[in-house]
């Protein structure tokens, strides 16, 4: 069974005879044990049934996130079974014949349908060919935000105007106001449509996170506009204390979970990256011990085919740089561009 595992679910451990580096006096794991893009106790049997061609755990997890309106957990499974479901399709289209009128299929379809679409050289006019299917998973359940999620990032990928832009952002909120991957979409969107204006951006990520409670994924919104200004070459209009206000506001959203702890991981790996570029030694080495065994594909896998290598080098330069010792290579910094590669919600 273990080795089934390891075939079926989308996740990559370290070669434990290519990296054995120990780090325990600084508290951090050792290399082999680090797991990238893990899924959790909920989503991992779904996947597993999954490639053996059942769709009914998955279909039983997403009705819960739906009943219990847990959407910030459904907006992240959907993404995961999404990417599974691009490899490995039999499952899905089994359960959409079984049940053509599901919420939660349709949702899944039009997921697919959108990364499909994105990784297209002819993006913006496949897109504009799934329109149906997200407006068939919005109509499954009128409280589900995730269908506005999918429909936020299509806008962006057609390259639709702004006032349709407003009209799905309006309607995305109406639903749930604070929800995390609606921000991030739209977030996402108002780079594209500002041609690279990052001040504008962080604009609306400072407003957002400061209308939103303390515990609010939202407080970790100005990180992933400071991430894209890094990533964009930097430029003119952002002062630097601008992107430390927004790793501060994310540090302190961070230390409100408990370490090792899977649901933040990705929160923190950003964070992390952000801070390294910053040259935040020790504030990095802080995410690092926080971060645990659990690193994410995004965004180590900018400008990398290897994402957690990637992300163990980078973890090995912090914890030299706060030993006192220097070396050469990359100077910390993680590489920017982007990798061809596309992971979950990283389009």
């Amino acid at each position: 069974m273990v080795d089934t595992m390891a075939l079926m679910l989308p996740f990559g451990r370290a070669s434990r005879s290519a990296r054995t580096a120990q780090h325990p006096a600084v508290g951090l794991p050792a290399d082999d044990e680090v797991l990238l893009d893990a899924p959790d106790d909920r989503l991992g049997p779904a996947l597993v049934a999954a490639g053996q061609g059942d769709h009914e755990p998955a279909a039983a997890l997403l009705a819960v996130t739906r009943r219990q309106a847990q959407w910030e957990h459904r907006d992240r499974y959907t993404l995961h079974l999404a990417a599974f479901a691009r490899s490995r399709p039999e499952w899905l289209e089994t359960w959409y014949a079984t049940a053509p009128h599901d919420p939660d299929a349709l949702l899944i379809r039009a997921q697919v349908a959108v990364d499909h679409a994105w990784r297209s050289p002819a993006r913006a006019e496949v897109l504009r060919g799934v329109s149906p299917l997200i407006t068939a998973a919005a109509r499954g359940d009128d409280r589900d935000p995730v269908p506005w999620r999918i429909a936020l990032d299509h806008a962006r990928g057609s390259r639709a105007g702004h006032t349709y832009f407003g009209e799905l952002w309006e309607a995305a909120l109406r639903r749930a106001p604070l929800h995390y991957g609606c921000h991030v979409a739209a977030l996402r969107y108002l780079g594209s449509a500002w041609h690279g204006s990052h001040r504008e951006c962080l604009d609306f990520a400072d407003r957002a996170a400061q209308d939103a409670p303390a515990d609010s994924l939202v407080q970790a919104l100005p990180t992933r506009a400071a991430l894209s200004y890094l990533e964009d070459g930097c430029g003119p209009g952002v002062p630097p204390e601008r992107l430390h206000a927004a790793a501060d506001r994310a540090v302190e959203l961070s230390a409100r979970f408990p370490a090792s702890d899977l649901w933040p991981a990705a929160i923190r790996n950003k964070l992390t990256y952000v801070l390294v570029r910053l040259g935040r030694w020790e504030d990095a080495l802080g995410q690092l011990r926080l971060i645990g065994p659990y690193a994410t594909s995004f965004p180590w896998s900018r400008g990398s085919d290897d994402p957690l290598a990637h992300f163990l080098e980078v973890r090995e330069e912090v914890r030299l740089r706060t030993a006192g010792v220097e070396r050469g290579g990359r100077g910390g910094h993680p590489h920017s561009g982007r990798a061809e590669r596309v992971h979950p919600g990283d389009h």
